[in-house]
């Protein structure tokens, strides 16, 4: 297998770019192979829901997608990124349907969070539900119907298809190991850790992100993974300084803050608040512009002052392109305020220039590039598959045929990306420094250096202009 490189990472479903895995990697081969050096390929599972993140089982790949031997065959050309749920499994698996047939017979009883074990009286107090750091307007549960006609509340965070993982029981211990062997032993160089934060939880806390448990549980993971020289990344949407502290423990990180600080900027024409992350943000990172999700709000916290963060936000319904805030509802069963869903391209009003300068502040920032499929592509807003699924999300999720994709290399802005991250992939200045360079508030000057080869871009927010000089 590939072992992690310094080179630009595509984010993509199994069957988004053609069909299945086999056509992803022709799409790859034809069109992508200098752009990318890695692939995160989206939960590739059987699941139940959540778009693959209700997985079942690890042991194998969905069907619909191919096998592990697809797998495999991308793992030798590019390095491989795959999602480990560690806070869930799937409500359809058959761990959790074993625990229903059998309840306290079975071999997984432990293997979930019941009520029953983890409150004092079984039942949370009204003071400690208002602590849960929750995706919910009550306490995160599900009602399990046992075989015997029993019923008992388990911890569920998400879905109701996602049930919760008691990390600290043994057989959950051995059955995390279980798993992130199968993924390590099938090519994947790094193991994407959802939903982490969540994992840990502890009656009287916000049972998000708690100390020291949540290291004990890293910790635990990594000597699972080392023999592999497999790398791991949490991942996260919280406060920045949650992921300057795990940096700071020597792991990798998501820069979620770029997103919208960028669109602050390119919207407003003045970069001192994208400036002062560069400043400051975490190193050994991986960035993004565009995910699965919508773009992060709540990572910018602190970041952007209030009121910015509120305009931003409502102004990427006034200067974005074909999205609206009916999508970020529950007409559209979406209630996730911390994100907006749209396209990056979109959200830049489809503006040429716009994305490119954003994409090449993304290529010069610290850290290891992600670029998402649909904005490899430079895509716009899918309104047919949103109206279609009447879920929010699936305004960022287009599903592209090969023949689509052969057309859409066409475009003067995606071949001006794909040299773009061809150039971030080859130039030996990306393996070495840093450097904010002064400029005005319209303005941002990066250079990087490594030894005598550099790069340097100046930007301009107010113009959306952009130049690279190199050696």
């Amino acid at each position: 297998m590939k072992k992690l490189e310094n080179k630009c990472m595509l984010i993509t479903y199994a069957d988004c770019m053609g069909d299945n895995l086999k056509d992803l990697k022709c799409a790859l081969d034809r069109h992508f192979r200098e752009a990318i050096g890695g692939i995160h390929v989206l939960p590739f599972f059987p699941s139940s829901g959540d778009r693959g993140f209700a997985p079942m089982d690890y042991h194998v790949v969905d069907s619909a997608f191919g096998g592990w031997g697809e797998i495999e065959a991308l793992s030798k050309e590019y390095y491989l990124m795959a999602d480990y749920m560690i806070n869930h499994i799937s409500a359809h698996s058959a761990y959790y349907q074993d625990f229903l047939a059998k309840k306290d017979a079975s071999n997984y009883h432990d293997l979930f969070i019941r009520y029953k074990d983890f409150w004092e009286n079984g039942e949370p107090t009204d003071e400690q539900i208002d602590q849960i750091y929750k995706r919910k307007p009550r306490a995160p549960y599900v009602d399990a119907q046992f075989a015997d006609g029993t019923t008992e509340k388990v911890w569920c965070t998400f879905d109701e298809e996602q049930i919760d993982i008691n990390v600290n029981s043994k057989t959950a211990r051995d059955f995390i190991t279980d798993n992130l062997r199968t993924l390590c032993g099938h090519g994947i160089a790094l193991v994407r850790l959802d939903a982490f934060a969540y994992a840990t939880k502890k009656a009287g806390t916000s049972c998000f992100f708690i100390e020291p448990d949540v290291w004990d549980l890293m910790h635990f993971c990594e000597d699972v993974v080392k023999d592999y020289g497999v790398t791991l990344l949490p991942e996260i949407h919280e406060h920045y300084t949650m992921q300057q502290k795990i940096e700071q423990a020597g792991y990798y990180v998501y820069d979620f803050a770029l997103p919208m600080l960028l669109i602050n900027a390119l919207y407003y024409g003045q970069s001192r608040y994208l400036k002062h992350w560069l400043t400051i943000c975490p190193r050994k990172q991986f960035t993004t512009l565009d995910t699965h999700d919508g773009i992060g709000v709540v990572d910018v916290k602190d970041l952007l002052p209030d009121d910015e963060i509120a305009r931003t936000k409502e102004d990427i319904f006034q200067k974005g392109a074909n999205v609206k805030k009916v999508y970020n509802t529950k007409a559209y069963n979406n209630l996730d305020i911390y994100q907006v869903n749209c396209t990056y391209y979109s959200a830049l009003g489809d503006d040429d220039d716009a994305y490119l300068l954003a994409r090449a502040v993304q290529f010069f920032a610290p850290g290891i590039p992600q670029v998402y499929y649909v904005g490899m592509l430079a895509g716009k807003n899918d309104l047919k598959l949103l109206e279609e699924t009447k879920v929010g999300r699936n305004i960022n999720r287009h599903y592209y045929s090969l023949e689509e994709i052969d057309e859409e290399v066409k475009r003067p802005v995606v071949q001006k990306l794909l040299d773009l991250m061809k150039f971030r992939n080859t130039h030996p200045a990306f393996d070495g420094e840093f450097i904010l360079e002064e400029s005005n508030d319209e303005e941002l000057v990066i250079l990087r250096k490594n030894g005598d080869d550099f790069a340097r871009l100046h930007a301009n927010f107010k113009t959306k202009e952009f130049s690279i000089t190199h050696s």
